[in-house]
């Protein structure tokens, strides 16, 4: 039988093929791919169309899928350029679970965090959940879906709960469940390296599956939703931090009046003491000083000298109780303090007429004590006096207890010149006993040429040194391998003559609380190696040292090629670390931005997209565009 060929114009394979294309570059419904052939069509064309129509779907749906994947991956960008920006922890969850409700499209989405002391994990944030009980229900490990997620660091998925014989069913939860009316349900880990923090889930009210796309897809924004977590933390602990620091600076400024009298006091006593004066001289001084009667007694007993005072035998029950506190003590209207050394008693002072004496005379009297014990100790052996002599010297060297020329001339004594450039460091060693500490510190000043002694109930190393990051990384290997114990070192200076001691000593101070807070226990650094933490720390900040320790290759590159990669990495960064958003902002095609971006971590390091690497350099690239000259152009 002979096949008529259709007549021009007429229906053809060719036009049904067109059509086909047409309704796949149109984004066409699948339903238009389905339509009857033309009746007029041969049966091995129209089977053969039919055949092509089945194969645009599958098209189609490809397609569409990769349409719907090319969505998810861009929502998730924006989220986590969303959480990188968030500070506040609370505001941090909600966010998470909130676009997790988007990304998914669910009834509800919840978030438990772990609690490490009970060994359960509770609900933290909800989006969508109307049930209280369901709102405050805590999880044990392994039980239900979160709980043994939380408890395998896997995600689990369920179709319909109630009826899953996988989870371990408790009272508690499954009635929190039914009372929410939950049935479909998701879950991944929130991790952080091995560790799991939490767990993020999104559940349905009706029977469904969740496919491996949405699995993957909740699962990557946890990932970024655990580090966001993470820097909040670090972030809140930092603000904590800088309100006690802000705090103790406050105390600080409402007792400067008193210290500063102390000081003089302490400064009158002390000057008294170096131009010859005798234990009659100090009595006296004492009671112009703190406007009352004076009487000193050794440990016999004797009156060694009175001053303004009625002679009388020291009472025995309140030296013992000066000796045992370590503080001055009321009894009927006289104060007494023992005069010690260490715990050796030497003899102890009386103030009568005082009864009403503050806390800030109190602490002068008590100073009183310390220099009628450095008189009492005059006719000890050479080398007691010199280590006793040490002691005072980094005492009154970090607390500016004496004019600067007499410790200038004590420290010549000793050997120890204060002209060359020295640095402080402050030790801190948990689980070794402080006094071994103070011993092992000893015999590295005495090896260095330099001063050890505990200052604020620390342990604080005097040496010469003009470097102190190398050297408190050195002095942290060496004493951590002697005690066999990790030994953290915050370090400052270099300091150059008497007066910058003190101000060396605050900031290795704040230095190592710092190295303490960030978790860097075992390790000796300056602020200056602390990044923008140091920066915010330090005394007197070094904003080019700050641009140049961060971003220096980079700009070193750009003088040298002429190029501006730097503009490149600010633009990067501004565009949300989108490399789309980028090339349009610069006008550059997306391969040229890859480029540099390469060169750019070439000359970085890795890790430089990381979330606290990223938040170092763009403070420094904000710095370098607000401070002219910090990054180094010399801009006037």
């Amino acid at each position: 039988m002979t096949t008529t060929a259709p007549r021009p114009g007429g229906p053809s394979r060719t036009t049904g093929l067109r059509r086909l294309l047409d309704l796949l570059a149109e984004g066409a419904p699948a339903e238009h791919f389905t339509r009857p052939a033309d009746p007029d069509l041969p049966a091995a064309e129209a089977a053969e169309l039919a055949e092509a129509a089945q194969v645009a779907l599958r098209i189609r749906r490809t397609l569409s899928q990769h349409r719907r994947r090319e969505a998810e991956l861009a929502a998730l960008f924006d989220t986590a350029g969303d959480l990188a920006a968030l500070r506040d922890l609370d505001a941090l969850l909600r966010a998470i679970v909130h676009r997790a409700k988007l990304l998914l499209g669910t009834d509800v989405t919840y978030l438990s965090l772990n609690d490490e002391e009970a060994g359960d994990t509770y609900m933290r944030v909800t989006d969508g959940c109307v049930s209280a009980a369901f709102q405050q229900v805590r999880l044990g490990m392994g039980e239900g879906l979160g709980g043994l997620v939380a408890a395998t660091a896997r995600p689990y998925t369920t179709g319909d709960y109630g009826d899953d014989p996988r989870f371990k069913h408790t009272s508690t939860i499954d009635h929190a469940v039914d009372e929410e009316g939950l049935r479909a349900i998701l879950g991944v880990p929130l991790r952080l390296g091995t560790q799991v923090i939490g767990v993020l889930y999104a559940a349905d009210r009706s029977a469904r599956t969740f496919g491996p796309d949405e699995v993957a897809l909740l699962s990557s924004l946890a990932d970024h939703a655990a580090i966001a977590i993470d820097s909040a933390r670090l972030m809140e602990e930092t603000r904590t931090a800088l309100v006690d620091l802000n705090a103790a600076s406050r105390t600080i400024e409402a007792h400067s009046d008193a210290m500063r009298r102390a000081e003089e006091a302490h400064d009158r006593l002390t000057d008294l003491v170096l131009r010859g004066g005798d234990v009659a001289d100090v009595a006296s001084a004492i009671g112009t000083i703190l406007q009352g009667g004076t009487l000193i007694h050794d440990a016999d007993g004797v009156e060694l000298a009175c001053a303004g005072a009625e002679s009388q035998p020291p009472p025995a029950q309140a030296v013992a109780a000066s000796r045992v506190g370590g503080r001055a003590v009321p009894v009927d209207g006289t104060w007494v303090c023992a005069v010690l050394a260490g715990h050796e008693l030497l003899g102890s002072i009386a103030l009568t007429g005082r009864g009403d004496l503050g806390d800030a005379d109190r602490r002068l009297f008590e100073r009183a004590s310390v220099v009628t014990a450095l008189l009492l100790l005059l006719r000890r052996s050479v080398a007691e006096t010199e280590d006793r002599v040490r002691g005072e010297l980094l005492g009154d060297l970090l607390s500016r207890a004496v004019d600067v020329g007499t410790l200038a001339a004590r420290a010549r004594r000793l050997k120890v010149d204060l002209s060359r450039p020295h640095t402080v460091f402050v030790l801190h060693a948990g689980a070794v006993p402080r006094q071994r500490l103070l011993a092992t510190a000893a015999r590295t000043a005495l090896a260095r040429g330099g001063l050890a002694g505990l200052h604020h109930e620390q342990v604080v190393l005097v040496c010469p040194s003009a470097t102190p990051s190398p050297c408190a990384a050195e002095i942290a290997d060496e004493l951590g391998h002697t005690l066999a114990s990790q030994v953290t070192v915050g370090a400052a200076g270099p300091a150059v003559g008497p007066e910058t001691f003190a101000d060396a000593h605050q900031e290795a101070r704040r230095c190592l609380r710092a190295l303490l807070a960030l978790g860097h226990t075992g390790q000796g650094a300056a602020l200056a190696d602390l990044g923008f933490v140091g920066v915010l720390l330090g005394e007197q900040t070094d904003l080019h040292g700050y641009v140049q320790r961060t971003l220096g290759p980079l700009l070193a590159y750009d003088a040298r090629r002429g190029t501006d990669l730097t503009g490149t990495l600010r633009v990067y960064f501004a565009a949300g670390m989108n490399q789309t958003r980028a090339k349009d902002r610069l006008h550059v095609h997306v391969n040229t931005v890859v480029q540099r971006l390469d060169r750019i971590g070439q000359l970085l390091g890795s890790g430089w997209q990381q979330p606290e690497r990223a938040l170092e350099l763009q403070l420094a690239l904000r710095i370098a565009q607000v401070s002219p000259g910090a990054d180094g152009s010399g801009a006037a």
